[in-house]
């Protein structure tokens, strides 16, 4: 009972009504800013020689400080082939995405990737602020997934099936992972989700594809959410 209590004050805590919105979002590329990084590079002068120098000179400093001081593992993410690396230094959180998806910008989500031709396969990162310890003080992993997803993930409109909850740890830390269909007039999305709580914060990743296309995604979905864990930095 105490659980139930704690997963309903906190799903009443969330802006489910704009997690709904922002979630129908990414299946268009409309109303979405797509985030470019170019830098701007000047024209060519008598300083390019000085500048190339420079360059292959701190090229040599950094080669040299990596061998005295090599990255410890828990700072950065482990890369994987045909995957990409995030790492928030900000929220404390990292996970791996398929190459050649773009990050876009689409307010109040934390993170969001996506294929611009496939808009049913995406990847989105939320975090709330919560009093919580643990994800294990909401209850048991179908209890705390079935409410999400029929309260937070989907729309009300959409008919929701839970396939599989489950538990696991990283570094003593639980995490809930599970599997869910939201199926709309027009098409059906096939989901995987990871939930944690840590660092005062309720985490929550969510990735998918359109059921036609569960069989060729199903593999890099299901490395995207085992790749997501809280940082130690």
């Amino acid at each position: 009972m105490a659980s139930a209590l704690h997963l309903s004050s906190l799903l009443n805590s969330l802006p489910q009504i704009e997690l709904r919105k922002r979630s129908s979002s990414l299946l268009s590329t409309r109303n979405v800013s797509f985030v470019v990084k170019a830098q701007l590079l000047p024209p060519p002068s008598a300083t390019d020689t000085t500048g190339r120098r420079n360059v292959v000179q701190l090229g040599a400093i950094i080669s040299w400080v990596s061998i005295l001081f090599p990255v410890l593992p828990s700072f950065a993410v482990e890369s994987k082939k045909g995957f990409l690396p995030v790492l928030d230094q900000k929220d404390r959180y990292e996970f791996l995405y398929p190459f050649g998806w773009q990050e876009i910008a689409i307010d109040g989500q934390d993170k969001v990737f996506k294929d611009v031709i496939e808009p049913l396969e995406s990847v989105s990162v939320n975090v709330f602020p919560t009093t919580k310890q643990e994800i294990r003080e909401l209850g048991p992993p179908q209890e705390v997934a079935e409410a999400l997803i029929k309260k937070v993930l989907a729309p009300p409109t959409q008919k929701t099936k839970l396939i599989e909850a489950k538990e696991h740890e990283k570094d003593g830390i639980p995490y809930y992972t599970f599997e869910f269909i939201a199926q709309a007039p027009n098409y059906t999305r096939h989901a995987l989700s990871v939930i944690t709580i840590g660092n005062g914060k309720f985490y929550t990743l969510t990735t998918g594809a359109n059921e036609r296309r569960w069989g060729k995604m199903k593999d890099k979905l299901l490395t995207v959410v085992d790749s997501f864990k809280l940082s130690k930095f």
